[in-house]
């Protein structure tokens, strides 16, 4: 009868997470590096839905999207750049997309295979993120790198690097 109630007591707290959420507070920033020296910014107007559970991984899903036309990088004139066809060409591309494929447990931590679109450009991407769980939801913390020019973002440059780091962190209410 105990395994019974400890089963059932089981199933019930890890549907209980297994709902999808709502993304409530998220912060996209992203870096990297030009004429030598690290710059970046942060993209806001992030919505979603999390739906993790980390003993259900296989039926597991985020999916989030960011608004590039709030791109800030603590400079207006380089941002209105930004928005323009050569960098993310906002008029016909307002948003960037984060939809899950797959998770595996890594450790204390997660690695989930994601497929990032960005200027109508969709590839693979791996996110090695932490969750835990916060007094009133769930706060995922991550970061990883794409290659720009792979969503033809910037054109040949021989002062920016290829190389894009981009970091997020994400609450969802319980």
């Amino acid at each position: 009868m105990k395994k019974i109630i400890a089963i059932a007591l089981l199933i019930v707290s890890t549907g209980a997470f297994a709902q999808t959420k709502s993304i409530s507070k998220a912060k996209v920033s992203f870096e990297l590096k030009n004429l030598g020296i690290k710059t970046g910014g942060v993209i806001g107007g992030v919505q979603g839905n999390i739906n993790f559970d980390p003993i259900n991984l296989a039926g597991s899903k985020i999916d989030a999207t960011a608004d590039v036309n709030t791109i800030n990088t603590d400079n207006d004139m380089r941002d209105a750049h930004l928005k323009k066809a050569d960098y993310f060409d906002v008029e016909k591309y307002p948003k960037m997309n984060l939809s899950s494929i797959t998770f595996k447990k890594n450790g204390s931590s997660y690695v989930g295979q994601f497929n990032l679109t960005i200027k109508g450009i969709t590839k693979p991407v791996e996110v090695p993120f932490n969750y835990s769980a916060l007094a009133n939801g769930y706060f995922f913390k991550g970061s990883f790198k794409i290659n720009r020019k792979d969503f033809t973002i910037g054109g040949n440059s021989m002062t920016m690097s290829d190389d894009v780091t981009i970091t997020f962190e994400a609450e969802t209410a319980k």
